[in-house]
């Protein structure tokens, strides 16, 4: 199984650009940092990102998810990946490095879990080592889980970047376009041969 790591700012597409990719047959795991602040709202907490404890249990569902092997989220909603060739493929929206940005971002420590999932994702070599990089789109609208101005959306960019290539992966950019061509940039990376 070849897992790419789909990541970017908040509001450069990711999401939509994983439906897209679903659609092509592809199987995709959608953000884990999402569904934790979902589940808090859902209970009640209105920012559960303040919480000490939020990056680890982001950290536990991307490792949770990613041991699974299994699909999640809305984007999966037409069912698994097809057996014809994506099935060997896996698109994850985000990683632990990406939680490694966030703790960053945030001006946390990074935790003892964090690090060791870190430690396990680069031993065991999890993720491909080329990661596409989703550009921001000039813009960055609010959500219920996304409460970031776009100026701070761009700085939160280049904290991603730097952690991505502080732990040696190859950043695959795909510009701002439309999401046909987007999809289309994606795929043309994910669906290349195997290469170390």
């Amino acid at each position: 199984m070849r897992r790419y790591v789909l990541t970017g700012t908040p509001g450069a597409g990711k999401t939509a650009i994983l439906r897209g990719l679903h659609e092509l047959g592809y199987e995709v795991v959608e953000e884990a940092a999402t569904a934790v602040i979902a589940r808090a709202q859902a209970q009640g907490e209105e920012e559960p990102w303040t919480r000490a404890s939020f990056v680890d249990e982001v950290v536990e569902l991307q490792r949770e998810r990613q041991l699974e092997g299994t699909a999640t989220g809305p984007a999966t909603a037409t069912g698994p990946a097809t057996a014809t060739g994506p099935a060997t493929v896996q698109v994850f929206d985000r990683s632990p490095v990406c939680t490694h940005a966030l703790a960053t971002y945030l001006g946390r420590p990074v935790s003892r879990a964090l690090t060791a999932e870190i430690e396990r994702i680069t031993t065991e070599e999890i993720y491909e080592r080329q990661v596409l990089f989703i550009r921001n789109l000039g813009f960055c609208e609010p959500t219920s889980a996304r409460r970031i101005s776009f100026q701070e959306s761009l700085v939160f960019e280049k904290v991603h970047e730097q952690s991505y290539r502080t732990f040696g992966y190859e950043l695959i950019d795909i510009p701002a376009d439309d999401l046909a061509h987007r999809v289309a940039a994606v795929t043309s990376v994910i669906a290349q041969p195997h290469r170390q």
